[in-house]
């Protein structure tokens, strides 16, 4: 199959097949080229060393070719339709076709078309004529073979009107050798199509493992970026809150007793849920969990009943929050939108902490079945200088994802007033649409 393959037989061979390719008896050298991993396309012009399976082919294709010229040599020198010199022609002419069977791998194509004039001139030929044509067929596409063979099934008449048998009829030869043409160009073939399966099988398991690796590699990038959002939502928020009330003791060193006390008991406690979170994050990474939104660690996950505590908790920080909260029954909300609307809620009080302190923040919440729940998180210009916060804009980037998974859509950038804003929606199904989506 050298030089005619299909895409197919030229695409990166897998490290499955690597056994099959080092063994010498297992393929011929054309296919066996197609499962080395060190053949890559585009690189290793040369012709695959043989391997012994190809020489034991070789020798056994060659003594064929002998066998039969010898039979047919035996059938010339009895005929008396053959002069003694036409005898000695198609002797030398059927030795030299059978040497030539040695070329059959490099020349398919070239030693089928020499075999049709000499079949028709000897008919000590004729068994290196059969083997080229097998070699045709299970070397080249059927274009050739059909050309090629038809010739040389078209010439038999003259073969045999030229040197009849006498012991066979004409018409009775003719189709005997039409039949022997047929079998051999069909064996050939089956050959060939055998071996394109084989190359086809080792394609399809080439993709199954390419598509399999890249599922893996996708779903380690989601888990990763699952992780990554968990980490920044729920550390960010409590790291913020360490930073501020760090800050106020360090610059009022003489604020009162009260004030130090609660503020370090804010830092105690910040410190502890932050710490608590990240050993559940490090928790389900080596539990080999597929995510970090669940309840595997124990611990409830915030839903939209936590929104209050949470507003009061950036409150005790000293952030100035108004909640507007028109939700009726926060617990009818579903777990997963209420869990995503809290995260969103947190970031966007995080931001306004760090990029503006002093100003008031206002928290909108309202929806209902069927609607969909929207969240805002606005808050206008800080009142006096802002101190140089670092921020890589990960949290926006989450919140975007989360929405997006969530199946709703999130906005955030300047207000008119030159503050900030964050305006999500999220789908909040009715009872009775989820009923239908059930049925």
């Amino acid at each position: 199959m050298s030089g005619n393959e299909s895409p197919s037989e030229r695409s990166t061979p897998s490290v499955l097949s690597a056994p099959l390719a080092r063994s010498p008896w297992a393929l011929p050298s054309a296919l066996a080229a197609q499962f080395d991993p060190d053949r890559m396309p585009g690189k290793n012009k040369r012709r695959p060393r043989r391997t012994m399976r190809d020489w034991l082919v070789d020798f056994a294709c060659f003594f064929v070719a002998v066998g039969i010229g010898l039979v047919g040599a035996d059938a010339v020198s009895g005929n008396p339709h053959v002069s003694q010199g036409f005898a000695e022609v198609d002797q030398v002419l059927g030795a030299l076709a059978c040497a030539a069977v040695w070329l059959r791998r490099r020349w398919p194509v070239g030693l089928a078309i020499a075999m049709v004039p000499i079949s028709v001139l000897s008919d000590t030929a004729g068994g290196a004529a059969v083997v080229a044509l097998f070699t045709l067929a299970v070397h080249r596409p059927f274009r050739y073979v059909g050309w090629i063979g038809g010739v040389s099934i078209a010439v038999l008449p003259l073969t045999y009107w030229l040197r009849p048998d006498v012991d066979v009829p004409f018409l009775v030869a003719v189709v005997l050798g039409t039949l022997l043409s047929a079998g051999v160009i069909g064996w050939g073939m089956f050959v060939r199509s055998r071996r394109q399966l084989l190359l086809s099988l080792r394609d399809r398991a080439i993709r199954a493992e390419n598509e399999a690796a890249l599922r893996a590699e996708q779903a380690q990038r989601l888990a990763r970026e699952s992780i990554a959002r968990e980490m920044h939502d729920v550390l960010a928020h409590r790291l913020t809150l360490l930073s501020v009330h760090a800050g106020a003791l360090e610059f009022r060193p003489d604020a009162p007793r009260q004030e130090i006390v609660r503020a370090a008991g804010v830092i105690r406690e910040s410190a502890h849920e932050a710490l608590q979170d990240l050993r559940e994050v490090i928790g389900v990474l080596r539990g080999g969990s597929s995510g970090v939104d669940g309840e595997a660690s124990g611990r409830p996950q915030p839903t939209l009943a936590a929104l209050e505590t949470l507003v009061a908790e950036s409150r005790d920080a000293g952030m100035k929050v108004a909640l507007d909260h028109r939700v009726a029954d926060s617990a009818a909300v579903p777990a997963a939108v209420g869990r995503t609307a809290y995260r969103i809620a947190q970031e966007g009080l995080t931001n306004a902490r760090k990029h503006a302190p002093g100003a008031e923040v206002t928290v909108l919440v309202s929806g209902a079945p069927g609607e969909g729940l929207t969240l805002s998180v606005r808050n206008p210009p800080p009142p006096g200088d802002v101190p140089n916060v670092p921020g890589s804009g990960q949290g926006l980037i989450g919140l975007t994802e989360r929405a997006m998974l969530a199946g709703g859509r999130i906005e955030h950038g300047s207000a008119g007033d030159g503050g900030f804003r964050v305006d999500a929606w999220l789908p909040w199904d009715s009872p009775s649409g989820r009923a239908d989506e059930a049925r």
